[in-house]
C-alpha cells in the first residue's frame, strides 16, 4: 500500500455537500452521501469536477468527498463498520480502502455484497486481478476495484546503449544475460535488495507457485513448493549479479539513493520514484526509462504484486442507492480513466490500459499489472507480515544455505501466523 504514496499530484481536499435530507423545490428531498477517500489518492480539481458532474446527473444526491489519513486508518474504518445505522447519520456510505485490506472487513461483517452489481453491468471481467481477488470473498465481491500501481524496471537508457543493449529484455533469460553485460562495463547490473519479498512473490507467481494456500478453509505457507523455489533460484541468480545487500530490504538503504549515485543499471520499483532519483541526480534527467518486469516467456510481463484501492460500501449505510451510484461513477470507464491520467495511475481494467499508453512509466505498470496478485486473501496475512518470515528465509538462501531446508522453515511459521485470528 505503500505505492499509492507515490501519486504524483499530493492534496488534500475536503468538499463537503448539503448535510442531512434537504428538501427542495417541489418537494424533492435531496440525500446526501458521505465519501471516505484517501490522502493523496486524488488530486483537488479531479474531485471538484467529479462532484460537479455527478450532482448534476443525480438530482437527487448531494455528494460530501472527506479525506482520510492513512495512519490509523484501520481502526477508523472498522469502527464505522460497526456503528448501527440508527446512531451513524454522519457515517460513511462509501469507503476506499487499500486492496490487500478487504479481507480483514469482510471478516467482521460490515461490507454490502456487490456481487450482482457487479455482474451485471460493471465489467468485472476485465478488472486487474491484483485488485478484484483481495477485494472477493468466496466468490462474493465486496470490494469494487479503483486503481492500481506496482513496480517496473527502471532503468539508465545511457548504461543500457554503452552495453550494445538495443531493447529491454522481456524474458527471464534475457533479463540474466543483459544484466550481465552491464557488470562488465563496470557498473552494478542491478541492485536487488535480498530481503525485497514484494518482488520475489512476482518470480514465485511466474512459476505457478505461490506464498501461502487455503485448503479446506485453513491456510498453510507454500514457500517450500517446487515452483515457490524455482522463483527463488531466479530471485538468487539475479540478486547475485549486483550488489544490493542481502540481509536488508529495498528501504535500507533506500534504492533511490543507491541509484542516484550514478553506477547503477537497474532497479526494480513503481516509475514515480524516478522523480526521486532525479531530484538527487539532476544528471539523469532525460535517462531513465522503464520496462515491465520480464515473464518467463516474451508473450506476457511477468507476475506482479498490486497495489492499490477498492471501494466498499458499508452494509450499515442509510443511503444504498446512492452509494452503488458513487461506486459505478467512480470505477466506471470515464472517470477511471480521467484519474489514471491526473495521478498516473493505472486504470482498474485491462481493456482501459490504452488511456495511460502516452507515458512509459504507467504504460510498463499497465503492462505488468495485467499479470498483477496480491498477497493471499485473508485478514490474518497481517500476522506475517508483522514478524515476516519471507525476508529471513530470502537472506539465508542468498547466504549459502540449502533454501528447501529453510523455505520449509519459513512456511511453517507463515502457517502458525495465519492460524492466529487477526486483530
Amino acid at each position: 500500500m505503500r505505492l499509492r504514496r507515490l501519486a504524483l499530484v499530493c492534496v488534500s481536499v475536503s468538499l463537503v455537500g448539503a448535510c442531512g435530507l434537504v428538501p427542495q423545490g417541489g418537494g424533492t428531498e435531496r440525500r446526501t452521501v458521505t465519501v471516505w477517500l484517501m490522502k493523496d489518492s486524488a488530486s483537488k480539481d479531479f474531485l471538484e469536477r467529479f462532484t460537479e458532474e455527478f450532482e448534476r446527473t443525480h438530482g437527487d444526491l448531494d455528494l460530501d468527498i472527506r479525506i482520510q489519513e492513512w495512519t490509523g486508518i484501520g481502526e477508523k474504518v472498522q469502527a464505522a463498520l460497526e456503528t448501527d445505522a440508527t446512531g451513524a447519520t454522519d457515517g460513511p456510505d462509501v469507503i476506499e480502502v487499500g486492496n490487500t485490506q478487504v479481507p480483514q472487513y469482510v471478516e467482521g461483517g460490515g461490507l454490502l455484497d456487490l456481487t450482482l452489481e457487479s455482474l451485471r453491468d460493471w465489467g468485472m471481467r476485465d478488472w486487474l486481478p491484483g485488485l478484484a481477488e483481495p477485494g472477493r470473498q468466496r466468490s462474493t465481491q465486496y470490494g469494487i476495484p479503483w486503481y492500481a500501481a506496482n513496480r517496473v524496471v527502471i532503468y539508465r537508457k545511457d548504461l543500457f546503449q554503452q552495453a550494445g543493449i538495443e531493447a529491454p529484455p522481456r524474458t527471464h533469460e534475457e533479463w540474466l544475460t543483459a544484466t550481465e553485460k552491464l557488470n562488465s562495463s563496470g557498473n552494478q547490473g542491478i541492485y536487488l535488495a535480498g530481503q525485497d519479498w514484494y518482488t520475489l512473490s512476482g518470480f514465485i507467481w511466474d512459476e505457478g507457485g505461490d506464498l501461502a494456500q487455503e485448503d479446506g478453509g485453513t491456510w498453510r505457507g507454500t514457500l517450500d513448493t517446487p515452483a515457490a523455489l524455482r522463483g527463488m533460484d531466479f530471485y538468487r541468480r539475479l540478486q547475485a549479479l549486483g550488489k544490493g545487500p542481502v540481509d536488508a530490504d529495498e528501504e535500507h538503504p533506500p534504492q533511490t539513493g543507491v541509484f542516484a549515485e550514478g553506477r547503477v543499471a537497474q532497479i526494480v520499483a513503481v516509475p514515480g520514484l524516478a522523480r526521486a532519483i532525479v531530484q538527487q541526480n539532476p544528471g539523469l534527467d532525460g535517462e531513465l526509462g522503464f520496462f515491465p518486469v520480464p515473464g518467463k516467456s516474451a508473450d506476457r510481463p511477468g507476475a506482479v504484486f498490486t497495489g492499490g484501492s477498492d471501494l466498499v460500501i458499508p452494509n450499515n449505510t442509510d443511503a444504498r442507492d446512492g452509494a452503488v451510484a458513487v461506486v459505478e461513477a467512480l470505477a466506471g470507464a470515464k472517470w477511471n480513466t480521467e484519474l489514471a491520467r491526473t495521478m498516473n495511475y493505472v486504470p482498474n481494467k485491462t481493456t482501459l490500459a490504452q488511456a495511460v499508453a502516452g507515458e512509459e512509466g504507467v504504460a510498463a505498470m499497465a503492462a505488468g499489472a495485467a499479470q498483477g496478485r496480491a498477497t493471499p486473501s485473508t485478514p490474518e496475512w497481517a500476522n506475517v507480515e508483522a514478524d515476516n518470515p519471507i525476508k529471513e528465509y530470502m537472506t539465508k538462501a542468498l547466504t549459502g544455505a540449502d533454501p528447501a531446508t529453510e523455505a520449509r522453515r519459513a512456511s511453517r511459521r507463515i502457517t502458525e501466523a495465519l492460524a492466529v485470528p487477526f486483530g
